[in-house]
């Protein structure tokens, strides 16, 4: 029994939704009403939108190399203004915007995966530099003036109640969560995931389509960054400039938290969607307890460290 005890509590998704209860637990303490059915429908919300940018960040990681995408706070930046732009408060705008912002996203992150692959540049700095050519180009079209609406469609799916008083966009962060599991444990792409990110060399001998799946980590990086700008946009109404940029590294920790090595290959998005409900209530702590943003920052790259030493980089984690 003792080492049954043991054995669960090494698995990250165990030890998240552990930590996301005590958590819950203590705000509350702290604020009477902060475990209330509405507060916690409201932090699903807020999940929900880290959580579909980490599924990209997820991906990227797993298929190993150092990979991690430092684009997605420019892409959903520039995704919730082209958006915006796009609807401007018109429902009938609605689908043309969708796809239009998807595909642009997806041939972002294509770019970003044909760097890494073909040119052989490092992720991080191809990243850190496509995310500095989104960023300068957002700068360009709004010129630091916010523009463009949400379509009320949108805004109602992503706030108000669709089902079981959860919103919509709740649900389609379980879909993801389906979908993804489904991918990764079924699908020959998966497969090629887990492949290149454990041992690149032995994949690419075994036949693997090393680069293509990679470049198609990326893209798919981007196309759920894009899709977490226009959940954002029906958020928040509106557009304004960095709106994305808070994303970066919270979903990077999410991935960490959730079990997924750094180094690639071992690892799941169950516990990514639990470590970004962990990151949210943390983050409403934080918020309860008024520490300003640069403390919260810090306390996000405090835990992305000690989860380092804590796993280790080659440490082979369960999910």
């Amino acid at each position: 029994m003792l080492a049954q005890a043991k054995a669960l509590l090494g698995r990250p998704l165990v030890v998240a939704c552990i930590a996301i209860v005590a958590l819950l637990a203590a705000g509350n303490l702290l604020s009477p009403g902060f475990a209330s059915p509405r507060q916690i429908i409201n932090q699903l919300i807020i999940a929900a939108l880290l959580g579909v940018v980490a599924a990209g960040q997820n991906l990227v990681i797993l298929a190993g190399r150092e990979g991690i995408d430092l684009s997605v706070g420019g892409i959903i930046s520039l995704s919730a203004f082209l958006a915006g732009n796009l609807m401007q408060q018109n429902d009938a705008n609605l689908p043309l915007a969708i796809v239009a912002v998807l595909a642009c996203s997806f041939l972002i992150g294509l770019v970003s995966g044909t760097g890494v692959t073909v040119l052989r540049i490092p992720p991080l700095v191809m990243t850190l530099g496509i995310l500095g050519v989104v960023n300068g180009a957002l700068v360009l079209l709004t010129r630091g003036i916010p523009s463009g609406r949400a379509a009320p469609m949108l805004s109602q799916f992503v706030s108000q109640p669709v089902l079981f008083d959860l919103p919509g966009i709740v649900f389609i962060w379980i879909a993801i969560g389906v979908a993804l599991a489904l991918l990764l444990r079924y699908t020959t792409f998966g497969l090629a995931i887990y492949a290149i990110g454990a041992n690149e060399a032995a994949a690419q001998l075994a036949g693997v389509p090393v680069r293509r799946t990679r470049a198609l980590a990326f893209a798919l990086s981007g196309l759920f960054s894009g899709m977490t700008g226009i959940l954002l946009l029906g958020y928040t109404g509106n557009v304004f400039v960095g709106a994305g940029d808070q994303y970066m590294l919270p979903s990077i920790i999410a991935v960490v938290i959730g079990g997924t090595s750094l180094a690639g290959g071992t690892g799941g998005y169950t516990g990514t969607m639990a470590g970004a409900v962990f990151l949210v209530v943390l983050q409403s702590i934080l918020t309860t307890l008024d520490i300003p943003a640069f403390g919260r920052q810090i306390v996000f790259g405090a835990t992305l460290l000690a989860l380092m030493l804590i796993y280790g980089r080659q440490r082979r984690l369960k999910t």
